[in-house]
């Protein structure tokens, strides 16, 4: 049985991964926006049959540790970003748009320049368009600084690349909640409802496949949102 550890302060890097291309300026009275407890289910809400039983039994073995302090944090530390690591000539900013949008408009094969998104964190109903491109983020589900200060630090190069362009770990998502996220865990910010349970099965899915600890708070809040399910 793992021990839990006692929680320590991280200290925060400026430099998180908001994984977007160009920054987004939000309105102050924007800033509540993506935390809602009542928001509608996002289409893709639902788990595939046998997720939830997995991500269960993963969860009871993450290895639960302390956050690292973040020295040496850079997003450069993640190697090249969007690099196409599937080999299909798209990279991976298009390649995550073209899945989680709706309405599609692409020019040529890759780039995407409209479409449709049900952010997922909020519930809230998205247009997007190439001209105002920071709408949509693509998110790192288990953040790069945290995932760096959990342990990442130690890896190669090329892994923590494969990481950062991981398609099981890249979201798009609405902008506003996805700045809120910021470099927390789920222990400290979690996305509306209807979209917690989905949110801890990729999140923890994540976590296995690059043996990534959790810390004691997040384990708790991964357990509670799989309670959703």
């Amino acid at each position: 049985m793992a021990r839990t550890p006692v929680p320590v302060t991280a200290v925060r890097t400026a430099a998180v991964a908001l994984a977007v291309a160009v920054p987004l300026v939000t309105a102050g009275c924007e800033g509540s926006a993506g935390l809602s407890e009542t928001g509608s289910p996002s289409s893709g809400a639902k788990p595939a049959p046998g997720a939830e039983a997995r991500a269960r039994k993963d969860l009871s073995g993450l290895r639960l540790a302390s956050e690292g302090d973040g020295d040496g944090y850079k997003r450069d530390k993640f190697g090249t970003r969007w690099k196409d690591t599937d080999h299909n000539g798209c990279d991976q900013r298009n390649d995550v748009l073209a899945r989680d949008l709706t309405k599609v408009e692409k020019k040529g094969r890759c780039i995407v320049l409209a479409g449709h998104l049900d952010d997922p964190y909020s519930g809230k109903e998205i247009t997007f368009a190439k001209k105002d491109a920071a709408k949509v983020q693509i998110d790192h589900v288990y953040p790069l600084a945290l995932a760096w200060r959990m342990g990442a630090s130690r890896w190669s190069e090329d892994r923590r690349e494969q990481f950062a362009n991981d398609r099981d770990n890249l979201l798009a998502v609405w902008g506003v909640p996805n700045q809120q996220k910021s470099d927390s865990g789920p222990g400290e910010w979690k996305p509306q409802k209807g979209f917690q349970c989905v949110y801890a099965i990729k999140y923890i899915a994540v976590a296995e496949k690059y043996s990534l600890p959790v810390t004691r708070p997040d384990h708790d809040a991964l357990q509670n949102f799989l309670g959703r399910c």
